[in-house]
């Protein structure tokens, strides 16, 4: 009798491998033999799951970005996790958890970017911004009912909102690459910065 294939395994594991393929030799210079043979898979199997490199890159950022953004939801429209600053707060420190435990994966989908921009004058930003905007407008909601019921000052949404996910994108880029980076020391900061909107009783 046959094995049973578990796909999403299967694409797990091609993801794991290109990720590897890509650090090693670059993304440029990655193709889909070197993939595969990596992977353990002939390449006609590899294409069953991935038309070309590019796709598992989208694949990789999406696997990053959806099941994450999921679990933020949670966070942030459960009024047992405090006010809208604790919940931003919260929600800051949950991608940041999430991104020291896929570090490796990380620092992989990032030296792509740096090598496409670099070598191809490629800009991954759009692949990026399409896969987080869900988040920003998580913050902007959250910012907005924190105004609304009088938690915090008036404020403008969109701006703090954006400094909020700048932060968030510095740190998961020391993360990446700074074996220095203090996680209670980030959260600190995005706490004291929300914390100068907050309307004091």
């Amino acid at each position: 009798m046959p094995k049973k294939i578990d796909h999403e395994e299967r694409k797990e594991h091609i993801l794991k491998s290109a990720l590897e393929v890509f650090a090693d030799v670059g993304y440029r210079d990655a193709n889909l033999s070197l993939i595969a043979e990596r992977s353990g898979i002939s390449r006609p199997t590899l294409y069953l799951y991935f038309k070309g490199k590019e796709e598992i890159y989208y694949y990789a950022v999406k696997q990053v970005t959806g099941r994450l953004f999921t679990e933020l939801s949670e966070i942030a429209f459960n009024e047992e996790n405090g006010d809208e600053v604790d919940r931003i707060v919260q929600i800051c420190k949950h991608i940041i958890s999430r991104a020291k435990e896929i570090e490796p994966e990380l620092t992989r989908l990032l030296e792509v970017m740096l090598q496409e921009k670099n070598y191809n004058n490629r800009d991954f930003t759009e692949v990026i911004y399409h896969r987080t905007i869900k988040l920003s407008i998580l913050f902007k909601r959250l910012l907005s009912y924190g105004v609304k019921k009088g938690h915090l000052i008036e404020l403008d949404v969109d701006k703090v909102s954006s400094h909020i996910f700048t932060l968030l994108e510095a740190f998961c880029f020391q993360i990446a690459f700074f074996r220095s980076f203090d996680e209670d020391e980030s959260v600190g900061f995005v706490r004291s910065y929300l914390d100068f909107f907050r309307i004091r009783d």
